[in-house]
């Protein structure tokens, strides 16, 4: 069981807006917990995002590996099928 208080971690990089927005739909229908953190900073007008990707999803430890099983299967199918 994972507890409100545990710590989130970085868990993958995303690529594009429309992969993490894919993404945060499975997650969310699935009720797992998670963050979306953009690399995007309006001082530098996105300079980061083309070097690290759009951003990345963090979340409690005991989820890391069914987030990137998730991103793996939506990354391998390429549509909304998930």
């Amino acid at each position: 069981m994972v507890n409100a208080m545990d710590p989130y971690e970085k868990c993958a990089t995303l690529e594009n807006p429309f992969e993490a927005q894919l993404l945060e739909s499975v997650l969310r229908e699935r009720r797992i917990p998670h963050r979306m953190q953009s690399y995007y900073d309006t001082a530098f007008d996105g300079l980061f995002q083309t070097q690290k990707g759009w951003g990345y999803v963090s979340a409690p430890e005991a989820y890391l590996g069914e987030i990137r099983a998730i991103l793996r299967e939506l990354r391998e199918s390429g549509d909304n099928t998930v």
